[in-house]
């Protein structure tokens, strides 16, 4: 069944370039995917599978493929949400869109998995066990879609996960993987310091909100620096700090916004509490009365060990002319609500190379220039199906 999977794709590899560059030519931004989902669900259309659209908290869509004999249930998934972001690329697929760009390729993932699925779909007789095909919204903003899915029982029943991300850190060819946390997790603060404004010239008349953010801009930066264990990653980036007013007058209140990144969960916990601490201090040093809003967004993406060397194993194994090259990645500092899958059921989630042909230094993803090798495409529905199809046939499969 794998050999004739794999012909099968390639046969189809052009239909993947077509879907992704329709794709990227009519993105949308992230719980705005409407005509994205529609698009999904007419491919499926009159294909003897079942659909379920408007899946979690937006237009997430959720395909199960039943195989002709009994096993285990797998699910893979690729998100379909564009990026605010002007396209800068010269491309004759470029974005219709003006302000709206597929910069993380999401159009590529959901191309591949397309054609992959409807694949298995004609050959599900012949497959042990159940696939769910898991197009997902919203991957960009929180909440997110991943969170709603899994809380909507889409993953109730399922033995494992399995999705790519395309990164331009290494040609086409080449599928990366690692163990263990991959991805950090992400939050998002606010805070809005409230004193009492007044004139320029009369400071002991009135208490100053900025000079009061400054110091807590100042302080956050202690966090990493003398609270975090050097051996575990975090960040905390101050992204906004609106305090605009008059030259002359005394800011009566400004507000702060921030970003935070860090490697696992007791991580987090610590910024949570120093960032607490440190906004208590300030009312009492200051003066001045704080709303804090600090909210987790994503969680550390955790991949499966015994899964990851599944994935890698398998892929090393395959004589393929398209996967030439099975590395290991290292860690990295983004987030992806991916993690919410493997939180409820084992899995891996790896990396397939893109950058383009004739680059030394690819823009990477989220960038107004990012590109990709659509060799890509292929490499990715190869290294999924063989994964997925290995992963069913193993009666010792983990």
């Amino acid at each position: 069944m794998i050999d004739q999977l794999m012909k099968m794709l390639e046969e189809r590899e052009s239909e993947m370039i077509d879907i992704r560059r329709y794709l990227h030519e009519n993105p949308e931004l992230s719980f705005e995917e409407e005509q994205t989902a529609t698009y999904i669900a007419d491919f499926y259309k009159d294909k003897d599978v079942e659909v379920v659209t408007n899946a979690g908290n937006g237009y997430g869509i959720v395909v199960t493929i039943k195989g002709g004999k009994p096993g285990k249930t797998v699910a893979l998934r690729a998100d379909f949400d564009a990026l605010p972001i002007n396209e800068e690329l010269d491309v004759p697929f470029k974005s219709k869109k003006e302000g709206v760009m597929h910069a993380c390729g999401h159009d590529a993932h959901t191309a591949y998995l397309l054609v992959l699925a409807d694949c298995l779909i004609q050959l599900k007789d012949k497959i042990h066990g159940t696939i769910k095909i898991i197009h997902q919204h919203a991957e960009e903003v929180p909440p997110g879609g991943a969170k709603s899915i899994v809380e909507a029982g889409f993953l109730d029943d399922v033995n494992a996960i399995f999705g790519i991300h395309v990164l331009p850190m290494a040609p086409a060819g080449t599928v990366g993987y690692h163990s263990g946390y991959s991805f950090n997790g992400r939050a998002y603060f606010k805070l809005r310091v409230q004193a009492s404004g007044g004139h320029g010239s009369s400071p002991h008349k009135a208490n100053d909100a900025i000079v009061a953010g400054a110091y807590f801009v100042t302080a956050a930066q202690t966090i990493v620096s003398r609270r975090i264990d050097p051996f575990n990653a975090g960040v905390v980036t101050i992204g906004s700090f609106d305090g605009k007013g008059s030259f002359n007058v005394i800011k009566d209140s400004i507000e702060i916004e921030g970003d935070i990144r860090y490697s696992n969960k007791e991580t987090k916990e610590v910024i949570d509490k120093e960032i607490h601490r440190i906004v208590k201090g300030i009312e009492e040093l200051f003066g001045v009365s704080c709303a804090l809003t600090f909210e987790p967004d994503y969680p550390p993406l955790y991949n499966n060990p015994e899964l990851t060397s599944f994935v890698a194993n398998t892929l090393s194994k395959v004589k393929d002319k398209n996967i030439k090259k099975v590395k290991e990645f290292p860690k990295m500092a983004p987030s992806d609500d991916f993690a919410y899958y493997l939180e409820k059921v084992p899995g891996s989630y790896f990396y397939i190379g893109c950058t383009p042909k004739g680059v030394k230094e690819p823009y990477f993803n989220h960038h107004p220039k990012f590109d990709i090798d659509e060799d890509a495409l292929i490499v990715a529905a190869k290294s999924v199906g063989y994964v997925v199809c290995s992963y069913l046939r193993k009666e010792d499969a983990y």
